[in-house]
């Protein structure tokens, strides 16, 4: 084969998403008087969240002066901390249908796995340690959006665990998410594929206009697109 990593997507991708992030991020805004409906806020799933936050604001908040970075981070704080306890304390924590299956799949076939996300580490840490993905070794590494200059769609997260995984051609890379800046992260990043799944906070035809290698309904649907390498 000549793929030696793969680059997941949590959120939507390789972990449930049954709503909870836009609820929260509605909430968190909420708590600073924006009442934004759910319809805005998802097409923002997948960006570097305070990214998202400033993108909300420019289009809901008159006085652009407010828009600073400490308030900025404020709203963000709220969403952290509604997003911390949901996932210290929910019990729909699990993984999507297939997600561990091909963890297992690559690793017999020697690909590393690595997940990048929007979230900011302090949230995905309590996600990966309740699942023990990285205890368990199911996958070799994840970068938050916080870790590196610019999260998605810029390419640097990718970059990142490449580095750590010392993997050198991005031709030897495929990613795989759930949204839009999922798709241009991987393109930008060069990566051989980059693949788009329905599991999440898009459909086939949402994604469709973004130019993705493939759009695949289930990640079982990876075996064979690699096997093809």
């Amino acid at each position: 084969m000549s793929i030696e990593l793969v680059v997941f997507d949590i959120a939507g991708t390789t972990v449930a998403d049954h709503g909870e992030i836009a609820l929260a991020f509605q909430s968190a805004l909420a708590n600073f008087g924006y009442h934004i409906p759910v319809e805005k806020i998802n097409p923002l799933m997948g960006y570097k969240k305070p990214e998202a936050i400033k993108r909300m604001l420019m289009e809901f908040e008159g006085d652009s002066g407010k828009i600073t970075g400490d308030y900025i981070e404020s709203i963000h704080r709220k969403f952290v901390d509604i997003m911390v306890d949901h996932y210290r304390t929910t019990d729909e924590l699990q993984a999507l249908p297939f997600a561990e299956e091909i963890f297992e799949y690559l690793h017999s076939n020697s690909i590393k796995i690595g997940l990048d996300t929007g979230f900011s580490k302090e949230i995905t840490d309590v996600i990966i340690d309740r699942l023990g993905w990285l205890r368990d070794k199911k996958i070799d590494c994840y970068v938050c959006s916080d870790e590196v200059e610019q999260g998605r769609p810029y390419p640097f997260m990718i970059t990142n665990i490449m580095e750590r995984l010392n993997i050198t051609d991005a031709s030897t890379v495929i990613k795989v998410g759930d949204t839009e800046v999922d798709v241009n992260e991987g393109l930008n990043a060069g990566c051989k594929y980059s693949i788009a799944v329905t599991t999440g906070a898009f459909s086939e035809d949402d994604l469709k206009p973004y130019n993705p290698s493939y759009i695949i309904n289930s990640l079982e649907e990876l075996i064979p697109i690699i096997e093809k390498g």
